[in-house]
């Protein structure tokens, strides 16, 4: 996001249905900016993160075609392609036929009846290959929703290979997708979604044997009440983790073709600290693209790979998540957490956070700048409990180190309702979240992230 309060692509989306923050409802995660999760205290957490990653999980859905696979990652490939499918990509043009396969996780029961649904996924998908991510719930009337596309995804963006993207116009008078979340139009009337499915459909090019390979499939349902301000919570754990700096300012007017160069590359630029955190490295060979009067090119290159062909831009939250997975011993999800002592936990066992955030300028002492929708990433906590991030908002890579008032940032991260520059009702982060951590977490790190109700 830009360093001056504007409205992201997002916020304008959301903009057709400012109704329902009128009334009530929920604001639709169309502006990164939706209603979010968590309390601070013992309160019920309003949070459902079910993930299926073991090959036990794989064999308990149903397939046609695909088949589990076992091993050190256990995972659903191709086996015996079902058929052969058309697709006509809207972003080249080009129609080419695919052998495809499925396979569908059994129904889930919401911990949570849920007023949105966001999916995230772990994937390897060689050339000529790539996977469709779909949902169909149920809601609290007993009616269910039609099979909505989360995204369509494929690691590459090569000839052989389709443009990755978000499926923009589904709805059925009761709920939307917004790029890549599901929503309940309004949430006033009650209604909530109460289980879900996810189905793979994993495609190659027809004759040849390469295959995707999914290891992480899951979903995050949640239903927070609207709220200007959140409760205070205490400070916990101190300590701040060594994640690399990147601005992404320095990069401005890069590549307008992803999302009108570095200015609006927040997202991308706080995914690639964390997987340079955790080892992830590209090659001279993955970078070779970039222009070599450029630095940092590899946050170039994260802006190319999470593009989002149909939202025009690098923050789609999945397809950042997935990205990171690329990376060989990383995952990456998408959730929502409940309070700065989720953050603290996470902190104290070593696992930084991306976080979302939208504020005035006045409201983030020290930021400098107001934004409607605002990646960065939590690398720890003062002794006074104040909150340090590499904020990619920088005007270089020295400047990215910030910290910020604990009280302030705390409320501009997990409150689904503020005002913006314009004195206007909009929708507020939400306690959004990506998390990338090892595809093998040591047993403190599943601590950490179990408490945080993620596996």
């Amino acid at each position: 996001m830009s360093r001056v309060e504007q409205p992201s692509r997002r916020a304008l989306l959301a903009a057709a249905v400012a109704a329902a923050a009128v009334s009530g409802g929920v604001i639709p995660a169309a502006a990164h900016a939706a209603p979010g999760a968590g309390t601070g205290g013992g309160a019920r957490r309003p949070v459902d993160y079910r993930a299926w990653t073991t090959y036990g999980d794989w064999r308990r859905g149903s397939v046609r075609g695909a088949r589990p696979v076992a091993g050190a990652r256990p995972g659903v490939v191709i086996g015996t392609p079902v058929g052969t499918t058309d697709y006509t990509d809207p972003h080249t043009g080009t129609t080419a036929a695919w052998e495809y396969a499925t396979w569908t996780s059994p129904v889930h029961r919401l911990t949570v009846p849920a007023t949105e649904v966001i999916a995230s996924w772990n994937a390897h998908t060689p050339g000529g290959t790539w996977i469709q991510v779909d949902l169909k719930g149920t809601y609290s009337d007993g009616t269910d929703t039609p099979w909505y596309v989360m995204g369509r995804w494929t690691a590459g963006d090569g000839e052989r290979d389709i443009r990755r993207t978000s499926v923009d116009d589904q709805g059925d008078g009761k709920s939307s997708i917004w790029t890549d979340t599901f929503s309940v139009d309004d949430a006033s009337t009650g209604l909530r979604l109460v289980s879900y499915r996810l189905r793979l459909t994993l495609h190659r090019r027809p004759g040849t044997r390469g295959t995707p390979t999914v290891w992480r499939l899951g979903a995050m349902g949640s239903d927070v009440p609207d709220r200007f301000t959140v409760p205070a919570s205490t400070p916990g754990h101190a300590g701040e983790l060594r994640v690399p700096r990147y601005s992404q300012e320095i990069h401005k007017g890069q590549y307008p073709e992803y999302d009108n160069g570095g200015e609006a590359w927040c997202s991308p630029t706080s995914s690639q600290m964390i997987i340079e955190y955790w080892g992830g490295r590209l090659t001279e060979e993955q970078l070779a693209w970039v222009d070599p009067a450029y630095a940092d090119p590899q946050v170039c290159h994260a802006a190319r790979y999470t593009y989002d062909n149909q939202y025009e831009g690098c923050g789609n939250w999945p397809f950042n998540a997935a990205y990171a997975a690329t990376f060989e011993g990383l995952q990456g999800v998408v959730t929502r957490l409940g309070s700065l002592t989720d953050l603290e936990t996470l902190i104290a066992a070593g696992i930084p956070a991306i976080t979302s955030q939208s504020f005035l300028e006045e409201e983030l002492t020290g930021a400098g700048y107001g934004t409607s929708g605002h990646l960065m990433t939590v690398i720890g906590f003062t002794a006074d409990g104040d909150v340090i991030a590499n904020d990619p908002a920088s005007d270089d890579n020295d400047a990215v180190r910030r910290v910020y008032r604990r009280r302030e940032w705390e409320n501009i991260w997990l409150r689904t309702k503020r005002y913006n520059a314009g004195g206007k009702v909009v929708s507020g982060t939400g306690g959004v979240c990506y998390l990338y951590f090892p595809a093998h977490p040591s047993p403190r790190q599943r601590k950490a992230l179990a408490a945080v109700g993620v596996r």
